[in-house]
């Protein structure tokens, strides 16, 4: 359930046409665009008076879009291309069915597994809208345990260490499948080597060692 406070409703459709016109996109993300998304809808905007703040901080306004997909398998450079060009801070709920996702901009797309509806969850905490914005980052794009429960560091030190993470697992299951495939023995030893300096960078990265 996304959780955020009936003074945040709005829940504005928004013209497709209009909205992808406003857009610089390439004629085949253009295209792209017209195929894959049915619906763009301005479900909540959070900002310092609606949500009863009392410091003014740089973000001044978050809004959660809806945009509802004709196919599930959409090209994620469109969601991409609406935050990077957009002077609000986006958060998007994806639907497709009766599946949902999240998915945010910073500094790099970040999108959340797809949960049936009743799965989704998203909530708000902070007392300014930049740590609310921070924390709404941190619930979509933050999966590892290890990581959210080094609550000293920043959020960018959180995304980097989940992305360091992320990248040593894909390292971990590319290798062992591809020493599980290797015929020759002295490769196949080379490759099992690997996974164990992979899953020992990983401990360290986990640990805090890294």
């Amino acid at each position: 359930m996304i959780d955020f406070p009936g003074s945040t409703r709005v829940g504005r459709r928004l013209p497709k046409e209009a909205f992808y016109k406003h857009l610089q996109l390439s004629a085949a993300l253009k295209a792209k665009f017209v195929s894959d998304v049915d619906r763009i809808t301005v479900e909540n905007s959070l900002t310092k008076d609606n949500l009863n703040l009392a410091k003014a901080t740089d973000v001044k306004e978050i809004l959660l879009l809806s945009i509802l997909l004709k196919k599930q398998d959409f090209d994620g450079k469109i969601v991409e291309a609406i935050a990077r060009q957009n002077p609000h801070k986006l958060i998007f709920l994806l639907k497709y069915e009766d599946q949902r996702q999240l998915a945010v901009y910073h500094s790099k797309l970040y999108r959340s597994d797809w949960v049936p509806e009743g799965d989704l969850s998203l909530s708000l905490t902070g007392d300014t809208l930049d740590s609310i914005w921070e924390d709404l980052v941190r619930q979509i794009a933050v999966h590892s345990t290890a990581v959210l429960e080094k609550t000293d560091q920043t959020i960018d030190e959180q995304l980097k260490n989940q992305d360091e993470i992320d990248k040593l697992n894909k390292l971990i299951k590319k290798t062992e499948a591809a020493a599980w495939k290797e015929q020759q023995p002295k490769k196949r030893f080379e490759l099992y080597t690997r996974v164990q300096k992979y899953k020992e960078q990983l401990e360290d990265l986990i640990h805090g060692k890294a």
